[in-house]
């Protein structure tokens, strides 16, 4: 792979983070305030968290991570459980939905990727593109597919049960609330928890990493869905 087209792909994955910041953040943490609001909690809804504005969730450490490696956080979407009548199990339906969402835009991308490429809209008569030219369509596809695994990726990485995650607010939804109570007064202390299994997990081999076949498992879902075009 020549050095010309490492900065084409590199462009065009930039260009699908700053995707992912404009639209699919906006909407993770829009989904967790409508839930929340839904489920009898105002709490994000009347701080204007129920927003499609990317600034209203900026958090500029995590927006810049995101940027530079595709992984990175949002503002955190204020929830008091104690507002909803189910608390526990609101909580996690308000936790689940940022990750649902991740794998709803997943989908979206895919299926208009899909329509793309079998339909050819929008694309060029290839006897009309001139020697090497490349039709620009296929920059599309390329920036849909970098849309499609970011979103997986980020569905997949909320969803670890591990503090401040939202796969751990799930898991919360099935413990006993002497643990829950235990959980809240060293959350802190578990926090470390993430940090170390993302170190551990970029150290050892992929096969022996179940980050990835959760990634793999999303990612199969959404591509045999959209197959039927």
């Amino acid at each position: 792979m020549g050095k010309g087209t490492d900065s084409l792909y590199f462009l065009l994955s930039l260009a699908s983070r700053v995707l992912v910041f404009l639209l699919v953040i906006p909407v993770h943490e829009s989904a967790h305030a409508w839930v929340a609001h839904k489920l009898g909690d105002d709490t994000a809804y009347k701080q204007g968290r129920v927003s499609l504005n990317p600034f209203v969730h900026l958090d500029l450490f995590g927006c810049v991570l995101m940027l530079l490696t595709g992984f990175g956080w949002a503002k955190p979407v204020p929830v008091n459980p104690s507002n909803m009548k189910n608390p526990r199990k609101g909580f996690a339906l308000t936790a689940l939905a940022g990750p649902l969402s991740n794998l709803l835009a997943a989908f979206v991308a895919a299926l208009a990727f899909r329509i793309i490429s079998v339909t050819g809209i929008g694309m060029s008569d290839p006897g009309t593109l001139a020697v090497e030219e490349v039709d620009k369509m296929y920059y599309v596809l390329l920036i849909l597919e970098f849309f499609v695994e970011i979103n997986v990726s980020l569905a997949a990485f909320n969803l670890i049960p591990l503090p401040p995650l939202d796969g751990f607010n799930v898991l919360r939804c099935f413990t006993g609330q002497k643990a829950d109570r235990w959980i809240y007064a060293h959350q802190r202390q578990l926090s470390y928890g993430l940090l170390i299994f993302v170190v551990l997990m970029n150290r050892i081999p992929a096969f022996l990493n179940p980050l990835n076949y959760l990634i793999t498992f999303f990612r199969y879902i959404i591509w045999k869905v959209v197959s039927f075009i």
